[in-house]
């Protein structure tokens, strides 16, 4: 994990627990917080260091005296990349664990699927990664990046004289929700730039997929250069190696 991230994490993990508590939570002899990242199945390579983040984050605070002169209690579960288990998990952390906030998900499906929990139940969900946008709740803090702060100024970049003026994209993502709308925002702004939709190519792979030299010999054979990849987590590690083999 880069410097940078890690000490975000502490910075923002520092300040959250200073937020304002129920008096539930308050009049506990300890602050309960939850952890809701996937430790097993598909997503876990992505989401376990955010967990280990978020315990070192409390184990600092609480030497150095924790929140309001109470230690902050972790509370782990793991989803398990199941994204109807996120829906199960962020329940019994705040019905039956009852603790103050949870730091929690990745991909925007597993947000989507606890969201009504969290609403319902009145609970404070910290997202920690980019998202697609078209989402406002008060009940979700979105830590990352919208497609408008990320995804477009690097198409610009890419269409710019800096850049390499591209012409032709391949816009390549897991099959969910986040790539998908992030390409529908992409493909819209490139249409605007004059790109037209032969010159725009969109694939879409399953978790776990890893047959990315056959993604790569097509895109050799209409000959057309890669130039952007979302929707990215574990697989990009690999994504990523056959496309620097492929040049």
């Amino acid at each position: 994990m880069q410097r940078r991230t890690l000490l975000k994490a502490f910075a923002l993990s520092a300040s959250v627990m200073a937020i304002g508590l129920s008096f539930q939570a308050y009049a506990a002899d300890t602050i309960k917080v939850g952890i809701m990242h996937s430790l097993s199945g598909t997503m876990a390579i992505s989401e376990t260091p955010l967990k280990d983040v978020a315990l070192m984050a409390i184990d600092d605070i609480n030497a150095k005296g924790g929140v309001l002169g109470k230690k902050l209690e972790p509370v782990v579960v793991d989803p398990a990349s199941n994204w109807p288990l996120f829906a199960e998990k962020a329940r019994q952390l705040l019905a039956q664990d009852k603790v103050a906030v949870v730091f929690g998900c990745w991909t925007s499906v597993s947000r989507k699927s606890v969201l009504p929990v969290f609403e319902e139940l009145n609970g404070l969900l910290f997202y920690p990664v980019q998202y697609e946008g078209e989402e406002m709740s008060p009940n979700v803090f979105y830590t990352g990046a919208a497609p408008n702060q990320q995804a477009i100024p690097a198409v610009e970049y890419l269409l710019s004289e800096d850049g390499g003026g591209a012409k032709r994209f391949f816009l390549l993502g897991t099959d969910y929700v986040y790539p998908r709308t992030t390409n529908k925002i992409l493909r819209a702004f490139l249409h605007a730039k004059g790109i037209q939709d032969k010159d725009i190519e969109e694939v879409y792979t399953p978790f776990g997929y890893s047959d990315y030299q056959t993604i790569v010999a097509n895109i050799k054979k209409i000959r057309r250069r890669w130039q952007n990849g979302s929707g990215l987590h574990h697989q990009w590690r690999f994504q990523r190696t056959v496309l620097q083999r492929a040049g």
